[in-house]
């Protein structure tokens, strides 16, 4: 494996212990399809969606990949009116990610950080490790603690 990730080098910090699965250059960063090519459940297998509000504040939303953002329980969640899907184009500049690659740790901007509540029933989650091709396993309440996230109701 390269170099050590952000998302990597914060959870060392934190004494977190964490697998990394490594799916390569694939050219796959569909959630179902990595979740398949790593044999995991997709209901612990996340995807990390970038939201930004009517307020213009940023939010992330972790959600499992066999299910879609609700974007009105989103943003109730994070007690907005309506949040809107971040354009791709402006991932990288507000997050430090690339789509495809983007981790709910170690953003660029401050950020509201919402666990969807299935995976967060589950003693461990997959999300990316901030590079595509790369995923961090930990247990969720390492990862709940680590990004500093709430969790709700916040899929379907």
């Amino acid at each position: 494996m390269e170099a050590k990730t952000n998302p990597m080098r914060l959870l060392d910090r934190l004494g977190i212990p964490y697998q990394v699965h490594d799916y390569g250059d694939t050219g796959v960063i569909a959630g179902m399809d990595v979740a398949s090519v790593l044999k995991e459940d997709p209901d612990e297998a996340c995807k990390t969606l970038v939201t930004v509000g009517k307020s213009g504040r940023l939010h992330v939303f972790v959600v499992p990949v066999s299910r879609e953002l609700d974007l009105k329980k989103a943003a109730a969640s994070v007690e907005e009116k309506s949040v809107e899907m971040l354009p791709s184009k402006e991932l990288l500049s507000k997050t430090g990610y690339v789509h495809g690659g983007c981790s709910p740790l170690c953003l660029k901007r401050d950020a509201t950080v919402v666990l969807d509540s299935v995976p967060a029933s589950h003693e461990r989650i997959y999300v990316s490790a901030g590079k595509v091709g790369l995923q961090i396993e930990l247990r969720t309440e390492d990862l709940i603690r680590a990004a500093s996230m709430k969790v709700a109701d916040i899929s379907r």
